[in-house]
């Protein structure tokens, strides 16, 4: 009961920050997102049997950009990179940025960011994109606190290859990251290590609110160093599933107040699962709540 109360009560920041950060005539400025992003992981599964329809179906629902997934080896979603990008060009929807995975492992991937990583920003470039992001870590990546400062170091490296091709490095958090490991909590020990130039931040806000974290807390601890946001609601139901934006707790006209604190450049609607009906009338679901937010 005392997690749900934070959760159902919090509300994201406290009345008394709102006041030190924005002047009364803020609260009289109403503002509309103009722009609308998603991330494809959340149409899996039907992205590979009919990416064209599936990116068209979902730019006609009003979204301008995306952020795609399953890149490495010089493949999008199972496609050769000109291919993919094709067919993306064709929707009209803008490529902003990519999630490629680490390639820890025994399995030297090329194009991931222990493995060849040019091959990644190069072909991250051919397809238009402004930002790689380190999207997860694996279970046996991150068990030791050693691990993440190993992984830091890794990504500053990155970061700086990037940076020369004009491509900004990010790393998107989930619930571990917040959990304490060898008395200290990864999440910090990331912000410490990795340059905040090379390595932004992309805020999963669903995971972060589950995690107890305030999200507007965060960006004023790191103003202008979280561009990007995962955008998905909390629900209370048991286990604190996610659900479509607009049909949780999570306040998003005070999220979206802050953005300046945060630098955000580009947000992406997502859900990994718990749809009420399917994946792709998920991300309809919510931009339709999106689309009339006023903050």
């Amino acid at each position: 009961m005392k997690r749900r109360t934070f959760l159902q009560n919090s509300a994201l920041g406290s009345l008394g920050l709102l006041a030190t950060q924005h002047p009364m005539s803020a609260h009289l400025m109403i503002d509309r997102i103009q722009n609308f992003g998603f991330q494809a992981y959340t149409v899996r599964s039907v992205i590979y049997k009919d990416m064209s329809g599936t990116l068209k179906r979902l730019r006609k629902a009003g979204y301008d950009y995306v952020e795609l997934f399953d890149f490495a080896n010089g493949k999008i979603l199972g496609k050769s990179i000109m291919e993919g990008k094709a067919i993306i060009d064709e929707s009209k929807l803008k490529v902003k940025s990519i999630h490629v995975p680490t390639g820890a492992g025994d399995r030297k991937i090329p194009g991931t960011i222990w493995h060849e990583f040019q091959q990644a920003i190069d072909d991250a470039k051919t397809l238009g994109s402004e930002f790689l992001v380190c999207p997860y870590l694996m279970d046996f990546e991150r068990k030791t606190i050693d691990q993440y400062k190993a992984l830091a170091q890794r990504l500053n490296e990155a970061g700086e290859m990037a940076k020369k091709s004009g491509i900004q490095l990010a790393y998107h958090n989930h619930d571990f990251e917040f959990q304490k490991l060898e008395g200290q909590v990864p999440m910090d020990v990331l912000l410490t290590e990795m340059d905040p130039d090379l390595v932004k931040i992309e805020l999963d806000i669903y995971w972060a609110r589950k995690s107890e974290v305030n999200p507007l807390t965060f960006f004023k601890d790191n103003l202008k160093r979280v561009p990007l946001w995962h955008v998905k609601d909390l629900s209370l139901d048991e286990g604190y599933p996610m659900t479509e934006v607009g049909n949780g707790i999570i306040d998003w006209k005070q999220i979206f107040r802050h953005q300046a604190d945060a630098g955000l450049s580009y947000f992406f609607v997502e859900q990994d699962g718990f749809f009420q009906k399917d994946a792709v009338t998920s991300l309809e679901t919510s931009i339709k709540y999106l689309k009339k937010l006023s903050y």
